[in-house]
């Protein structure tokens, strides 16, 4: 594409410093389960509903951020909203850092959950559009392995920092904000993306009445076909996949506390040792995801999420099942799961809908994910075996979508090739996504 890339910019470090919304996300997802679900949990008296109560509202409000962040990057650009979001996410943070009650914890995690939520859609649509030709898949799942970086990063910090109560909490919390100021400043380099700007100023250039039956870059365009399928499929594949993730991520120190009787440290400490598998698993991934190989390796992936929480759900939960469903599923997400998930985004919509449609599909997720959250602490100790089998069951559902729907969808034309709604895609856009 012409005009798109040029020698002054750097795809790696647009993918990096954007990409670390992923960072972020994770960081900010593992430690609020971590310092709230336990070092905060006593020292502030916080119960089981006021715990789930917090994690739940943080998903809420990353759904409310990404609907309204994803419209906004595709109407104003990507670098001013994901430059606003982390400032929000660094003020967020540090009322979570200096909490002594609930009340500020309620708004920490509003305003994290909303930068958060605001951030991802965007960053991930700079980081696909800035990339080379034959590399974007690869870079959109580099974006994952910040992600996973962000979970080691806290995991270690809990595992052999030493502190407890209230100040292990407060490090936790301590460390995001250095990383999120540090990003924010490091932001600034960037430029916007040159493909958006390209299709913005294709889109202004077109008369109204020709611009609204020939390019995609309406809210209501995602509602007809060939977007509304994709959006469907995206949408409750993410959805299905993320219920068991966001368990895991938010609740699984209360669950090891809980079920297994096991320690906080403990449940850190054995959490990182599938780390270093994953990011190998990654690492491999990344190597295959721009080529027809990436469908077997999705397969693969997916078929080992399925085992992983079925241990639970068969025998029970116990230190050794869920040790297991972390290290299993932890390997299988690195085929599947939300890597795939952001790759598809990228691939399936037009350049001004596709911060929107990953706003809309993320926000769906966590919204899900969120008003599951408000019973999970509750749910997962009254009704313990219907809980994982209900777990167990939703990612059949995401396995089914991933394998049998997505790999029909049509990729999105280039901008400068614009498809109208009217009339059949052409060869070139009916590439299998997956």
């Amino acid at each position: 594409m012409s005009g798109i890339q040029d020698a002054t910019r750097s795809p790696w470090k647009t993918a990096t410093l954007a990409g670390m919304a992923s960072y972020l996300d994770a960081s900010a997802l593992v430690t609020s389960g971590i310092a709230i679900g336990g070092y905060y949990a006593g020292p502030l008296q916080l119960g089981a509903g006021t715990i789930g109560s917090l994690l739940g509202l943080q998903t809420l409000a990353f759904a409310a951020g990404a609907l309204s962040g994803g419209r906004l990057g595709d109407r104003f650009g990507r670098r001013k909203i994901f430059t606003l979001s982390l400032v929000l996410y660094a003020a967020g943070v540090l009322l979570l850092l200096v909490a002594a009650g609930p009340a500020l914890l309620y708004a920490g995690v509003m305003a994290t959950g909303l930068a958060i939520g605001a951030d991802l859609p965007v960053s991930l649509a700079l980081v696909n559009e800035e990339a080379p030709a034959g590399k974007k898949g690869t870079m959109v799942v580099f974006s994952g392995m910040l992600w996973l970086a962000g979970i080691v990063a806290v995991l270690g910090l809990t595992s052999f920092m030493g502190a407890q109560g209230i100040l292990g909490g407060r490090i936790l919390f301590a460390h995001l904000l250095v990383v999120a100021v540090v990003v924010l400043l490091l932001r600034l380099s960037l430029r916007e993306s040159a493909e958006w700007t390209a299709a913005r100023r294709a889109a202004e250039a077109r008369p109204t009445a020709v611009s609204e039956t020939m390019e995609f870059s309406r809210v209501r365009d995602l509602f007809r076909a060939p977007t509304v399928y994709a959006l469907l499929a995206t949408g409750l594949y993410y959805a299905t996949w993320n219920l068991g993730a966001n368990t895991l991520g938010q609740f699984g120190t209360f669950l090891w506390t809980a079920l297994a009787k096991g320690e906080v440290a403990q449940f850190s400490q054995l959490t990182l040792l599938g780390l270093p598998t994953g990011f190998l698993a990654g690492l491999v991934f990344m190597r295959v995801v721009d080529r027809p190989a990436r469908h077997a390796w999705f397969a693969a992936g997916t078929a080992l999420i399925v085992i992983a929480w079925a241990l639970p759900a068969l025998l029970g939960p116990s230190k050794f099942t869920l040790v297991a469903v972390m290290l299993i599923s932890g390997l299988g997400n690195s085929f599947a799961g939300e890597s795939i998930y952001k790759v598809w985004s990228q691939e399936l919509f037009p350049t001004l809908l596709r911060a929107t449609a990953q706003g809309v599909t993320m926000a769906f997720t966590r919204a899900v994910a969120g008003l599951a959250a408000l019973g999970t602490p509750v749910f997962a100790l009254g009704h313990t075996r219907l809980f994982f089998g209900l777990l167990l069951a939703l990612m059949l559902v995401a396995a089914l979508i991933g394998l049998a729907w997505v790999p029909r969808l049509p990729k999105a034309l280039p901008p400068e090739e614009p498809m109208s709604p009217t009339t059949p895609a052409p060869a070139t856009s009916r590439r299998s996504a997956a």
